[in-house]
């Protein structure tokens, strides 16, 4: 079973990229938005790189 403290610790990088994206979105035609997605992007790929390579490395 997954510990709580490793959830949370995927739970939010996630959760604040997601909420990057959804504003972004919003603002695509301001140059601030479409800085905002790809943040959020960069975010959420981080987090999804760094759990690999800490599975990998186990």
């Amino acid at each position: 079973m997954i510990s709580m403290s490793l959830f949370n610790s995927m739970l939010i990088p996630i959760l604040s990229g997601m909420i990057l994206l959804a504003i972004g979105f919003n603002f695509r035609d301001k140059n601030a938005g479409v800085f905002s997605m790809w943040i959020g992007m960069v975010v959420i790929l981080a987090t999804v790189v760094i759990k690999i390579l800490a599975k990998l490395n186990e």
